[in-house]
């Protein structure tokens, strides 16, 4: 299995990261109705809701465009490290809307989908 597929298994784990520090620890979290619960949230909790609920977005374009690149044959060097870079700035993406920091954020969110446009390019030049 390559990199960039363990990548893929990365980024559909990242969004369960997201919602454990939305209700970790908080006293009020009940698994009764854990929608309407993250609804409620405030301050950081919410934005890693709300991480949670981006990261879940991205994860669809980044798997095809990985099974796509691997499909026509792409160069695997650059595949893996256009995975890698996806994984690195959904995290700093996660971790930048967490401390609410919009512009930093929205930078790292453009990393990763030229990420993504990336490993279509990879894919075509296959």
């Amino acid at each position: 299995m390559t990199l960039a597929y363990w990548c893929v298994l990365i980024a559909a784990l990242i969004p369960l990261v997201f919602a454990g520090i939305a209700k970790f620890g908080h006293p009020g979290f009940t698994n009764r109705s854990p929608r309407d619960f993250l609804e409620e949230l405030d301050g950081y909790r919410r934005r890693a809701h709300w991480t949670q609920l981006n990261s879940h977005e991205a994860f669809p374009p980044f798997a095809a465009a990985v099974i796509i690149a691997h499909l026509t044959g792409g160069n695997q060097n650059w595949i893996d490290v256009l995975a890698l870079g996806f994984i690195a700035a959904r995290i700093s993406y996660g971790f930048l809307y967490i401390s609410d920091r919009p512009t930093s954020r929205s930078l790292a969110w453009l990393v990763g989908l030229i990420c993504v446009v990336g490993l279509f390019v990879v894919a075509a030049a296959g």
